[in-house]
Parts: structure tokens; C-alpha cells; sequence
């Protein structure tokens, strides 16, 4: 089938890469005029891994990603260890793949040498999708019309095609500001715990403190938060200033302020979210990743979310006709909602794996192997 992706994201172009796979005709239309290395760093957890294995990709991630030895959780003030989950082997071995940290740049690079050549038109933002016969049909900023037999919405928390389907709807700011900033391991000194992921948990959720390493150990990434009462600023990712991220965390333990002390310069964003949606498809037009699904990183599964949604979207397409293809996205939507709803509040709640180490229902989820069922 011809198949139409708005948003060349992570999301995007691991669905790309699983419809081609499995014969489709595949364009996908990005907004920007090429790739950049700009962007957030990139918590894979074996969950996302194990998918992009199946997606071939794999092995082009390992050259740049850092393999982190636990995930860890600390108290703010003692800094008492109130859990340390072994990843990294122990992860392989449990779950089938490891935990991966990795530049968003590198893992776009990776996905995007695995789509035919051409796959990928830049500077072609989607501006709705619509009805077409018995498919779809995107409809570009330039007024160019392209029909498909399905259209899937993988353009971002305001995305376009979601408006199309659903009407207006404005994502609902938290109330905080993540603050994210990446330093030479070096500058790091004697801190411990460098070579794994570690999440400081501050007195109250809107502060708290992650790291985990990156580009095979030799950076470290660094995420805090703090409370705003809202965001009026123009753009979404802004320059922070470093010392008012010092300062807001001056009480936590000496560990978690070397952290802080070791960045240079730091880039500050709004966290926004959007409530659980009840169905994401309409006719031959569904949605996946933050179109469908916006959440904040509290549990680090936004990206390993869509890339989830574009393996199990592509395996409900197997078989289907532009007669069927509504069924299938049925299909879909029926296998990934209560999922991504549970993991959307899980994140919103921030208190998954602060004590406890019940991550086999995050992590050893198989998207190659759900099982699908009828919609009512």
C-alpha cells in the first residue's frame, strides 16, 4: 500500500522503516530541511531496544550509545540509595536488550539510513490530513495535496493531522520546566556513579535531578526540573541560566550539586501534557508517538513509546487492503492505548522506581510479539 508519514521524528521513520520492510510504499514529509544536532538526549530502555533490533538498527545505535550499569534512585538530601536496578548485561539477559543512552542526532541518523533512499522529503510540513475515497490524503504548507492509502500522524504534540482528526485541543502546561545540560566526563571528577543512570528525587516532585552517560561514556547528560507558575515565553527550548539552576537545588547533597556545578551552559523548556485519548484512527488516518500521546520524561518512555507504536502499527497493517485498513488501525489502537495511558500517568504521578524495582511491565514489553484483538 501506499503509505503517507507526517513527522520524520523517531517515530516516523521507525514506522517508515517497519512498513518498508514489510513491502509498503513509504513517503515521509518533514518539516525541517535536513537533520541537525540539535535536540535532547535519549534514554532507550530495553523495551525501545528490542524493537529497534527488529528494526535492524541496532547495531548502528551501539557505535555512539553509552550501555548505563543500573538505574538508580537517590534521596535528595541523604542521598540514601532507595533502589539500583542492574541494566546494561543484566538488562540482555533478562529482557533481550540493554539500556541505551544516546543523542537524539545519532539515533535519527540511524533510523534514517535504514529507509530507502528518498523515503524522506524535507522542508514539506503537513498542515492537515483528510478523507480520501477509501484512503487519505495529506495536504502540505504549499497546498500540494498527496493521497495515500493510509496517512499516519507522527508530527509532534502539535501535530497537525491530530487537529484534523480531533479539532482544537491545546496541550496543558505542568507547572514545571525541565533544565538539561551535557558536560565531558572529565568535569565530572569523583563523582560516583557516572557510568549509570541515577535520578536524584527531590523533597517534592517538581524537583529532582537525572543523569546517565552518553556517546559510549565519554559525556554525561544531566535533566532537573523546577516549579513555574507558567510559561509566557516565545519558543519552546530557551537558554537557561545555570546559576538559578544551582541555587534551586543549594539543599540537595553535595553529590547531586556536582552535578550542577560541572555544566557550563544549560537550555530550559515547558513540560506540557495532554490527557489519555479514547481512539487515535479515523478511517484510513491514525496517529502515534506524541501526536497520540504526549507525556513528561519522568519515566523516560516518550520516544521508546513511539518507537513502540510504529512496530505494533506496522505489524496491524500486515495483510490489510485499502478495504481493510480501518480494521487494522482499530487493531492498533485497541493493542497500544491502555498501554501508553498507563505509562502517560505513570510519568505524570513521578514515582515509578523511587523504592521499588517492578520494571518488567515497562521493560519487558515485546512489540513483535502483542497479540491483537478485535475492536467492540
Amino acid at each position: 500500500m501506499k503509505i503517507g508519514i507526517a513527522g520524520g521524528g523517531i517515530g516516523g521513520m521507525a514506522a517508515g522503516i517497519a512498513l518498508q520492510k514489510r513491502g509498503h510504499d513509504v513517503t515521509i514529509f518533514e518539516r525541517t530541511r535536513a537533520y541537525g544536532r540539535i535536540g535532547a538526549d535519549v534514554n532507550l530502555t530495553p523495551n525501545a531496544v528490542h524493537a529497534l533490533d527488529g528494526l535492524g538498527v541496532g547495531e548502528f545505535l551501539r557505535r555512539t550509545a553509552a550501555r548505563p550499569e543500573f538505574r538508580i534512585s537517590r534521596t535528595w538530601d541523604s542521598g540514601e540509595e532507595t533502589s539500583r536496578l542492574p541494566m546494561s548485561t543484566a538488562a540482555e539477559e533478562r529482557y533481550g536488550a540493554p539500556q541505551l543512552t544516546i543523542h537524539r542526532a545519532d539515533l535519527l541518523a540511524a533510523l534514517e539510513v535504514a529507509l530507502k533512499p528518498g523515503t524522506i522529503r524535507f522542508a514539506a510540513p503537513v498542515e492537515a490530513a483528510e478523507p480520501d475515497g477509501n484512503g487519505a490524503a495529506l495536504v502540505l504548507a504549499d497546498g500540494t495535496r498527496v493521497a495515500a492509502d493510509v496517512v499516519i500522524g507522527a508530527d509532534g504534540i502539535h501535530s497537525a493531522v491530530r487537529h484534523a482528526l480531533f479539532g482544537e485541543d491545546h496541550p496543558r502546561f505542568t507547572g514545571l520546566v525541565s533544565y538539561r545540560a551535557v558536560f565531558p566526563r572529565e568535569r565530572g571528577g569523583d563523582i560516583p556513579n557516572l557510568d549509570s543512570f541515577t535520578k536524584w528525587w527531590g523533597p517534592t516532585p517538581d524537583r529532582q535531578i537525572v543523569t546517565f552517560p552518553l556517546n559510549r561514556g565519554s559525556e554525561t547528560f544531566v535533566f532537573a526540573t523546577t516549579a513555574q507558575d507558567n510559561w509566557t515565553e516565545e519558543g519552546w527550548t530557551l537558554p537557561g541560566d545555570v546559576a538559578e539552576l544551582r541555587a534551586a537545588y543549594s539543599d540537595f547533597h553535595p553529590e547531586a550539586r556536582a552535578l550542577l556545578d560541572a555544566c557550563e551552559d544549560v537550555t530550559r523548556s515547558a513540560l506540557h501534557v495532554r490527557e489519555p485519548m479514547e481512539r487515535w484512527s479515523a478511517g484510513a488516518i491514525t496517529l502515534l508517538g506524541d501526536a497520540a500521546h504526549p507525556m513528561v520524561p519522568f519515566m523516560a518512555q516518550g520516544a521508546c513509546m513511539a518507537v513502540e507504536d510504529a512496530v505494533v502499527l506496522a505489524r496491524a497493517l500486515e495483510g490489510a487492503t485499502p478495504a481493510t485498513v480501518a480494521a487494522a488501525l482499530k487493531r492498533y489502537e485497541t493493542a497500544r492505548i491502555p498501554r501508553t495511558a498507563r505509562v502517560q500517568q505513570g510519568s505524570l504521578a513521578n514515582d515509578w522506581l523511587k523504592q521499588g524495582t517492578n520494571a518488567d511491565w515497562v521493560y519487558g514489553y515485546d512489540a513483535w510479539a502483542v497479540e491483537f484483538t478485535e475492536a467492540a
